[in-house]
């Protein structure tokens, strides 16, 4: 069985996937950097044993941008344990489809627009 990553590896893991996001990364980073939705998101953030897409401690909100290849089984699967996982220590997940962010970004900011006004767990 695998042992589970150090936070030294995740956090050079974290700072190696910032160097080279997605195009969909990209476009939800302009939605969120600098303040400007009124909180402070950091990127590719290890929490616990995961490395979140963007994370905003202040609302305990997660951000990841899902493509295609978090359709298939054991993908699935694992999305849906992290999310628990996660959502047990009081994060809440908000999961974006890579398509939605790059075709409509003024629907991807009013979903984390939403998601950041409701209260923290």
């Amino acid at each position: 069985m695998a042992q589970p990553p150090t936070k030294g590896m995740l956090r050079d893991h974290a700072r190696g996937m910032r160097k080279q996001p997605s195009q969909a990364e990209r476009a939800v980073w302009e939605i969120v950097r600098d303040n400007r939705l009124g909180f402070k998101f950091r990127r590719q953030r290890p929490i616990s044993r995961y490395i979140a897409d963007f994370a905003c401690m202040e609302a305990k909100l997660i951000i990841e941008i899902d493509g295609s290849s978090h359709d298939v089984a054991g993908q699935v699967e694992y999305d849906a344990e992290r999310t628990r996982i996660l959502s047990a220590l009081g994060w809440r997940v908000l999961r974006l489809r890579d398509t939605l962010v790059l075709s409509d970004a003024n629907a991807a900011s009013a979903l984390i627009v939403e998601a950041l006004s409701q209260p923290s767990p």
